[in-house]
């Protein structure tokens, strides 16, 4: 391709117009360009020869042109085949002395050329009016020319600035880095567009200023390098505006990560330096820290109000601006700027810093407080932190004297970040607050501590699935018996969060309920079932509930009593996996335990399974998160297998076994809640238990009596020789007088001493509050007076009556 010719009188196809627009010259070139023969346009009116838009406005540019000496411009002219032609036109009048004017008109293709040659002072008059300043420099980037436009930045007029260089005219800048892309434009040849830098300019030297700047390089008529053309266009207002827009989306996507109230106070800072400020601090009230509502009314700027440092942040490493570490107490003075914004709830903003803020903070353990001034800190904005109409806090700005003062733009930019961070620390108290309750609420709903017992050595384990809350569905219980027998219970509604744990809390009150009735597993499990049946039936039916009896629907449990006298083990599961037993010698195997429905989905009736334990047995009862794992679900045998090679060999305490089995079987965020009670089985020995077969013969309550003292001689328990014999004279007494078949009696000392009497009668005494007048009735009102606590339990032969007394508390 040819190259592009520039504009050119000897280039040019000229043609001539009389006074009245008419064609009365026409040239080779003119014929060569439009397509027409000499004899088609000699005489024709240079109207036909244009397009109709441009051939409207002939008549009006040629009168304009008569006042002006000339026109140049662009036209459409019509070719010969019917396109058309735009054209390059320059029209020049010629006057002779009484003669009319006519036109030399010059026309060249658009197409071959970028434009018409201007003159220098045309060029020279375009770039001195520019609002854009314009600079050349050499290539020793000395300043060879300059528009008046470049003023409006300082370093002087145009003259001022031959010969000189940029950092001779421009200190404030960073001119090795403008004339390091002026050379790298020189060596490449490559125009840079668009380079932004920000810095302090002599027309402003107290702010920063952002400057959009071009560089092209500029080349003779052999192709060699001359020298740098740039532009310089002030672009402050939209960096500033990108910044802003840039730190509010750093703010949107850095603070409120966590709902925890310290983090986000410390993100706000975080977020706030060195985007903003030179130095930012964070500090809340007590109150939201600790998740409750700020006190009600309005402070007073006469308080003196603790606050704490929640979080800060500095561009220099250690914070050295501050005595007051994160999570310590910041006490300004009464009537210092922060005490009157926290009171008003509006911001304050300080260009140049008063010494006098010095005093804004007291003495903090012995130590005064840093000297702003002494640190470099000359400018300052303080905004509340306030969210839904409650103000939470305040966060304090500071500036350098390197940097420029705080502005409005500055303060609005600030409250707008601050009050999206608001929202979130907001957020972070009330979810505190919510999580604190729900916590507490799942403290009590779980044993805080196990009973005194000494049937078995117990440890536990608890896990939730939802991390947030630390609430679950899952529970276990250890619950003392009647003859220092204990039941172990482990299990799980389903769902988790408040609903779960509430229907939890539900069924752990019923069971215990029900294990004081001394029942059997198989019995327990029936009544709980029932329960349950009939709370979702209510709940159907539209009544109000304690909890949703829905969502106790389909839970499991397990329920096993140990003897430690006999070493016997009794247990029941609805819908509940079988624990595992570890033998004192490291076996473990799984119980064979008739696995029972879910409470309340109705099916097949309970059934309960006995087991004789060694002492040093270890029960491990569990709910299904122990063993289930997002790649095994709910594969019993996996989950199973995982469990026993855990339990295999182990040989620490119960605590750091239930710890280790957790951890190792259970991630961080378990797939499901996870309950884990262990026990290890201990045995009462032979001294501990006292038995007599008693013939039913009234006589033998006197031989009774005092075999029973005897004992208590021999147990070092002579103290508790007068009640005994009343409780074993009044026992005695009613099995022989009202119950068929043989009378048993049995003292049992472990942490309690335990009196039972056993017959064959399926018939319990009733507690009666005798009048004065009655003979009888005296004895079980006697014996709950006296006692710790009494009652009945049944057993396949007939029922046991009992009593305990206490062992550390005096006789009554």
């Amino acid at each position: 391709m040819p190259p592009r010719r520039r504009f050119d009188v000897a280039d040019a196809a000229p043609l001539v117009l009389d006074a009245h627009l008419k064609v009365t010259g026409w040239t080779a070139d003119a014929e060569r360009l439009l397509g027409y023969r000499p004899a088609e346009v000699v005489g024709h009116h240079v109207v036909d020869l244009l397009l109709p838009e441009d051939a409207a406005r002939i008549s009006e540019r040629a009168e304009r042109c008569r006042g002006v000496g000339g026109w140049a411009g662009l036209l459409s002219a019509l070719h010969r085949d019917g396109h058309a032609v735009r054209v390059m036109v320059r029209a020049i009048p010629v006057r002779e002395d009484a003669a009319p004017t006519r036109w030399v008109v010059l026309l060249a293709d658009l197409a071959d050329g970028p434009g018409w040659n201007m003159s220098r002072s045309v060029l020279e008059r375009m770039n001195a009016g520019s609002p854009v300043g314009i600079a050349i420099v050499d290539t020793e980037l000395r300043f060879v020319w300059s528009n008046t436009a470049l003023e409006q930045f300082g370093g002087g007029s145009p003259q001022r600035r031959l010969g000189r260089r940029l950092a001779d005219v421009q200190p404030g800048l960073d001119a090795e880095a403008l004339e390091a892309r002026m050379r790298q434009v020189l060596r490449s040849g490559e125009p840079v567009v668009g380079f932004e830098h920000v810095g302090r300019v002599r027309s402003a030297p107290h702010r920063e200023t952002a400057h959009s700047l071009s560089f092209v390089r500029l080349d003779d008529d052999h192709g060699h390098p001359i020298g740098v053309y740039y532009t310089v266009v002030d672009v402050t207002e939209r960096y500033r505006a990108r910044r802003r827009l840039a730190l509010l989306d750093r703010a949107g996507e850095h603070i409120g990560r966590s709902l925890d109230v310290m983090r986000t106070a410390q993100e706000l800072a975080d977020v706030a330096v060195p985007g903003l400020a030179d130095f930012a601090t964070v500090d809340l009230l007590d109150s939201v820290l600790k998740g409750a509502e700020p006190a009600s009314g309005r402070l007073s700027d006469t308080d003196v109000v603790p606050l704490r440092r929640a979080g800060q942040q500095s561009t220099r490493a250690g914070v050295p601006e501050t005595t007051v570490p994160v999570g310590a107490v910041a006490t300004y003075q009464a009537g210092s700027p922060p005490i009157r914004c926290l009171a008003e709830g509006r911001s304050w903003r300080e260009q140049r810093l008063d010494p006098s803020a010095e005093e804004w903070a007291t003495a903090d353990e012995g130590r005064q407080a840093a000297h702003f001034l002494d640190l470099g800190l000359n400018s300052v904005m303080i905004v509340p932190i306030r969210a839904r109409g409650v103000t939470l806090g305040i966060t304090t700005f500071f500036r350098r004297r390197r940097h420029d003062p705080f502005d409005e733009e500055d303060l609005s930019l600030a409250e707008e970040f601050v009050g999206r961070a608001a929202l979130c620390v907001d957020n972070a108290r009330r979810y505190t607050r919510e999580r604190d309750a729900a916590l507490v609420l799942q403290r009590n709903l779980l044993p805080h501590r196990f009973p005194e017992q000494n049937a078995v050595e117990v440890s536990a384990c608890y896990r939730p699935a939802d991390e947030l809350t630390g609430l679950a569905g899952d529970w276990f219980d250890v619950i003392p018996l009647s003859g220092a027998r204990v039941a172990l219970v482990v299990g799980e509604v389903a769902g988790h969060g408040i609903d779960g744990a509430a229907a939890m809390g539900r069924l752990r009150a019923a069971v215990q309920t029900l294990a004081d009735l001394d029942l059997p597993p198989e019995e327990v499990l029936a009544h709980l079932d029932d329960l349950v049946s009939r709370a979702a039936r209510e709940e159907g039916s539209g009544a109000d509930t304690l909890t949703s009896g829905m969502q106790a629907v389909g839970a499991s449990c397990l329920y096993a009593v140990y003897d430690p006298v006999s070493g016997r083990c009794t247990m029941a599961g609805a819908g509940h996996p079988a624990p595992a037993i570890v033998a004192p010698d490291g076996t473990v195997s799984f119980a064979d335990l008739p696995r029972g429905p879910a409470l309340g989905v109705g099916g097949l009736p309970f059934e309960s399974a006995e087991f004789t334990l060694a002492e040093g047995s270890l029960l491990g009862l569990h709910t299904d998160g122990l063993i289930a794992t997002p790649r095994t679900g709910r594969d019993p045998e996996a989950g199973r297998e995982r469990l026993r090679r855990a339990l295999e060999g182990y040989r620490g305490s119960l605590d750091g076994l239930c710890r280790t089995i957790v951890d190792d079987l259970v991630p961080t965020r378990p797939y499901d809640d996870v309950a884990l009670l262990m026990a290890r089985t201990r045995r009462l020995g032979t001294e501990q238990v006292a038995t007599w077969d008693l013939p039913d013969d009234p006589a033998v309550v006197a031989q009774a009596r005092k075999a029973a003292t005897g004992q208590l001689k021999a147990w070092g328990l002579d103290a508790l020789a007068f009640t005994t014999e009343l409780v074993v004279s009044e026992l005695v007494t009613n099995a022989i007088r009202h119950a068929p078949g043989p009378v048993r009696l049995r003292l049992i000392t472990e942490h309690a001493l335990i009196c039972e009497v056993s017959d064959g009668g399926a018939t319990a005494p009733h507690l009666r509050h005798p009048k004065t007048t009655d003979e009888g009735g005296r004895g079980l009102f006697l014996i709950s007076q006296f006692t710790q606590r009494w009652g009945t339990r049944y057993t396949p032969e007939g029922k046991i009556i009992w009593a305990e007394q206490s062992l550390t508390e005096p006789p009554v």
